[in-house]
């Protein structure tokens, strides 16, 4: 079952960040992804909590885009913040924070930033099937 696609707008507020999350898995859970639904509800959560924290007086959403193609599932999250793009980068070791890209980029097969009309969308891919069998 190639070629699903799924969006869907949170308010950009910190309490939209497990909103996010959930649905997340249940896409997953119905498009038959289980398998997949931890790596990215936690990408998910990471670049929410990210959209919330910097894009914060921007815009009033953030935007979550699942995509399932050619063996990949492409999990997307948009807004409005162009300013900046995001970098990956060395967290402190003593702080509290700057992790985000880091735990993406360690769950992704690979990732990245595109910038939009207004603002950004960050995507990471997830092969699917990584460590199943082929039938």
């Amino acid at each position: 079952m190639s070629g699903r696609t799924h969006n869907k707008r949170f308010r950009l507020r910190k309490e939209s960040v497990p909103v996010a999350r959930d649905h997340v898995r249940a896409i997953l859970t119905l498009w038959l992804l289980g398998e997949l639904a931890d790596d990215a509800e936690s990408i998910v959560c990471e670049l929410a909590a990210n959209a919330v924290v910097h894009a914060k007086g921007v815009g009033e959403f953030f935007e979550v885009g699942l995509r399932r193609r050619d063996g990949v599932l492409i999990v997307e999250v948009s807004d409005s913040f162009q300013w900046r793009m995001p970098e990956r980068c060395d967290a402190d070791p003593g702080g509290v924070g700057g992790r985000g890209l880091v735990i993406v980029e360690g769950l992704s097969d690979k990732w990245g930033v595109r910038p939009r009309e207004t603002g950004k969308t960050v995507w990471a891919h997830l092969v699917i099937n990584r460590g199943g069998a082929a039938c």
